[in-house]
């Protein structure tokens, strides 16, 4: 990975732990840029209670010092900051590269307002470059890809969604579950998908993040640009 791109992570993500004040509940995304807001915020030493959306986040940032709490304890969560494989039109997402997809889900939602960052690689005009994540229970989970790929060609995506694997062994989520990638290359209705495989017994979760996204902050060679539609 171009330092140029480590760079415009590491501005996005110092420009939104400038967001955060003191005596808020914050969410902490996860993945690589999520990383920088992590450190960026454990440096400004504020009074937080921080909610993680995975135990490789929540490690990092107790570890660097800040206090980490159960969803089910924090109650409304004033800011979530986290990364995204794409932003579009309208800031809607794709997100779950980092395999966390239903916990951040459940983090954003249980949030007043949620910013992501992101470098300006990730910027798209159209979703579905990066390969759509879902996550799925592991019991029958190919039958449940079967009906995935159905609910894919009924959008008018042609593509098989496949299980992701690392080092020879299905990718498990926190929760215990799978991982199916679709590469849909374009996702020309990304609300019609959303609600088509939500609707189907065995999936968890998608990684299409529409109308949850209040802001972003696009890291690029001039500067950090904010992006609200």
């Amino acid at each position: 990975m171009s330092d140029n791109i480590e760079k415009q992570k590491l501005i996005a993500g110092e420009a939104a732990a400038l967001l955060v004040e003191s005596g808020m509940t914050v969410g902490l995304g996860t993945g690589s840029t999520a990383v920088y807001f992590v450190k960026a915020l454990a440096a400004r030493e504020l009074s937080l209670k921080c909610v993680a959306t995975s135990k490789a986040t929540a490690e990092l940032a107790t570890s660097l010092g800040l206090k980490v709490i159960d969803l089910d304890k924090a109650g409304t969560i004033d800011l979530t900051v986290d990364g995204a494989d794409e932003i579009g039109p309208g800031l809607g997402l794709i997100k779950g590269g980092g395999a966390a997809l239903l916990r951040e889900k459940l983090v954003w939602e249980a949030s007043l307002r949620c910013v992501v960052i992101a470098d300006a690689a990730k910027s798209v005009k159209m979703l579905g470059r990066f390969a759509l994540p879902i996550e799925v229970v592991t019991f029958g989970h190919t039958t449940t890809a079967g009906r995935i790929n159905d609910a894919l060609a009924w959008c008018g995506i042609e593509t098989e969604a496949k299980l992701r694997v690392k080092d020879g062994s299905a990718v498990k989520t926190d929760g215990g579950n799978y991982i199916y990638d679709a590469a849909c290359k374009k996702i020309p209705d990304p609300e019609l998908l959303a609600e088509a495989l939500k609707s189907l017994t065995g999936v968890v979760e998608h990684g299409l993040f529409l109308g949850l996204a209040d802001e972003a902050l696009i890291g690029a060679d001039a500067g950090v640009e904010r992006r609200t539609s």
